[in-house]
């Protein structure tokens, strides 16, 4: 009966997890074998309890946008307010009713404050993520869309997510030859008889329903049966044709497999398993040759086995590995890989395009891991590949200091991957991260959007991740990247739309007060004004499909302003547009009826008509009119309801509950000149590079 003291001896705590070939981890399934364990740690000490005290110390904090519009909140609530008391102090001062001007003030700072801005954020994002449910991401928080679009590295795992998880047969060696064979549906005859002895000392099987495969066993000897079955060797008839007799099971002691087939009325016994095993047993075979393809094929990733065989006279009842598994003839080897999905390749340069950094972060082995690395696009250049002890041996200021170099991380510990995401953290990056065991969910909460398996992942990892992908794909992640992209630019479209709208109504109310000491606009219109501007449109505009292109700029800072590079200034000088017609509209109202209700209708009409036409104008960075002025069939449904509320006011007898009256045609004539001024002025500042269409 071993002791405690014996079982720490025989591999120490500070070694890997992966390494530590002498323990068993509570939490964990034991397939096969026996054995007398003795408990070296208890509750929050063993490897799940160290887990849950991870999970435990890593907290939820708020998205970037929810910072940004919390902030923003603030400034237009204070800046409402101080306009508001400027334009009620300086029209009591010039005999308006009190009453009037407070009411006006009021509807004053219900117009400047988008207040509609948190629902239709909220919507916008409903919609993202509907968009991608479709798209076999499912998101657990409504601001991870947001975050997303905002992220500049990927740590992605590499089996399943940018590998198929399923072993492939790739190469075979032939002993005696001078060069390997490419595993095909037509192989040459030594092959198909190495592939046919490697088959019947197989236990795997692959069953086919319709196109659709099913692996049964170990994922080795299934790549085996399957790259016979493809030449023409189904594993079943197989088995029926040569009969096994005898067999020893794979021990992973030996590293070996047993059969004893009968082949052409002898019988013979085949042998596959790890070669610098199996080349100490055999007597016959050019094993220098095979022993240099064997470390070629390692080098290329592939995990290897050999094959050999030999005859007997009589099968033994009870064999033994030293009757059966020693003066072996050596047939060949065969090397295998899980070869990287189709669009993983693809989804990596779409990541390096758009300024993201993939990072493959496994427990697989580091020469393994950086030969798919490579074939990805992921390990390019000076990158490097470490370990989890070579990650383990460094201080997190080394850490920071390498941290853009490393690309492939093999044999991480949970706390190594918290480790890597904290120190890509702290260079101001927002890290994705992905996972599907128990052991990822600390790092999955620590990341900023952490991505759990949906096929393979545990319900811990699910619940720590702020989204699931339902196909386990990398290139899922980088669809939904794209996709929050497109969500951030539509509510940066909608910030930009009612504030420049609503700066508008500030600037024509404040100056008209200031210089005429008179209001164009009442409480009433202001208020329904509001209600056209803030609702369907905004949310329509919201509803913008992803632009092209959109994959091609570098992810935003962590730490920019949702004002950044200008855009601050456009929407200013756009409220700043919108002042000047509606004053305009005011004085020239005025002026032609000879009465302020002419003055205050046309502003009416032209303020709140020609929000509606910047909704389209801000759709896009581009021309409105290479995009397609009509190709958004909501904002179209939305701008036409708008018009008729408009309409409503204006010419039917509600227009009396309003202050409104009706005007010369000429006027009208006039408003609708000035309701086209802003398409004008914007087309000639995205010709003109004044807006570009990326920064």
């Amino acid at each position: 009966m071993p002791s405690e003291k014996d079982a720490e001896a025989l591999v120490p705590e500070t070694a890997p997890l992966g390494d530590r070939s002498n323990m068993v981890f509570s939490g964990c399934s034991v397939t096969y074998g026996t054995a007398v364990a003795v408990v070296t740690a208890t509750g929050m000490d063993t490897e799940m309890g160290k887990i849950a005290n991870l999970l435990n110390n890593e907290e939820d904090g708020q998205t970037p946008l929810q910072k940004k519009l919390a902030q923003l909140g603030k400034y237009l609530g204070v800046m409402a307010l101080v306009a508001c008391a400027i334009i009620f102090v300086v029209g009591i001062a010039n005999g308006i009713p009190a009453l009037e001007i407070f009411m006006t003030a009021v509807s004053l700072a219900v117009s400047a404050i988008p207040e509609g801005l948190p629902a239709i954020v909220t919507i916008v994002l409903s919609i993202g993520v509907q968009r991608m449910v479709k798209k076999n991401a499912i998101i657990r928080r409504l601001p991870a869309v947001e975050t997303l679009g905002s992220a500049s590295v990927i740590c992605s795992d590499k089996t399943g997510t940018l590998t198929q998880n399923r072993m492939t047969l790739v190469k075979a060696y032939l002993d005696g030859t001078d060069r390997t064979e490419e595993i095909t549906t037509r192989n040459s005859e030594g092959v198909r008889r190495l592939l046919t002895y490697g088959v019947l000392c197989c236990d795997g099987t692959v069953v086919f329903h319709g196109k659709e495969e099913q692996h049964i066993g170990d994922p080795t000897e299934t790549a085996i049966v399957l790259a016979a079955h493809r030449n023409g060797m189904p594993k079943d008839e197989l088995n029926r044709e040569y009969p096994r007799l005898a067999e020893i099971p794979f021990d992973s002691d030996r590293k070996l497999m047993t059969t004893v087939n009968r082949i052409d009325g002898k019988n013979v016994v085949i042998v596959k398993g790890a070669f610098d095993v199996m080349a100490s047993r055999c007597i016959a075979g050019n094993l220098e040759a095979a022993k240099r393809v064997n470390d070629e094929m390692s080098r290329d990733a592939l995990r290897v086995l050999a094959v050999a065989c030999k005859e007997i006279e009589t099968v033994p009842q009870e064999p033994t590995s030293d009757e059966l598994e020693n003066g072996l003839i050596f047939l060949g080897l065969v090397g295998m890989i899980d070869p990287p999905r189709p669009e993983a390749k693809a989804a990596v340069a779409t990541c390096l395009k758009a300024g993201i950094k993939p990072v493959m972060i496994t427990g697989d082995h580091v020469v393994t891991a950086s030969a798919i690395a490579r074939e990805l696009g992921i390990l390019q250049g000076n990158d490097k590949s470490i370990t989890g002890a070579e990650l383990d041996a460094m201080t997190d200021s080394e850490l920071d200091a390498q941290v853009e170099g490393i690309s492939v991380y093999a044999r991480v510990s949970p706390e190594n991957k918290i480790r890597i995401v904290k120190a890509w953290q702290r260079k101001g990056q927002v890290v994705s991260m992905t996972g599907d065991g128990v052991n990822d969910a600390p790092a999955l909460k620590a990341a900023d959007i952490g991505c759990a398996m949906g096929i393979t992942g545990t319900d811990v990892a699910k619940g720590a991740a702020d989204m699931t992908l339902t196909d386990d794909n990398f290139a899922t992640i980088v669809d939904a990247v794209r996709e929050g992209r497109g969500i951030y630019a539509n509510i940066k479209k909608v910030v930009g739309f009612l504030l420049g709208t609503n700066i508008g109504e500030v600037i024509t109310v404040f100056v008209a007060m200031l210089l005429w000491h008179k209001s164009p606009l009442l409480s009433m219109q202001l208020l329904w004004i509001n209600l056209v501007t803030d609702s369907l449109p905004a949310v329509a505009l919201g509803m913008e499909p992803v632009e092209e292109g959109i994959m091609d700029c570098k992810p935003k800072p962590k730490d920019e302003s949702l004002f950044a590079h200008g855009f601050g200034i456009r929407i200013a000088l756009q409220g700043v547009m919108f002042g000047v017609l509606a004053l305009l509209a005011f004085y020239i109202g005025e002026r032609i009826t000879g009465c302020v209700e002419g003055g205050q209708t046309l502003t009416f009409m032209v303020l709140s008509l020609s929000q509606v036409v910047q909704a389209f104008n801000m759709r896009s960075n581009r021309s409105l009119f290479k995009i397609g002025v009509f190709t958004n069939r909501k904002l179209n449904g939305a701008a036409l309801v708008s018009v008729a509320l408009v309409l409503l006011v204006l010419f039917t007898p509600l227009s009396v509950l309003f202050g409104l009256i009706w005007l010369p045609a000429r006027l009208y004539l006039i408003g609708l000149g000035l309701i086209f001024v802003p398409v004008l002025v914007m087309e000639l500042s995205k010709a003109c590079g004044l807006i570009k269409h990326q920064h």
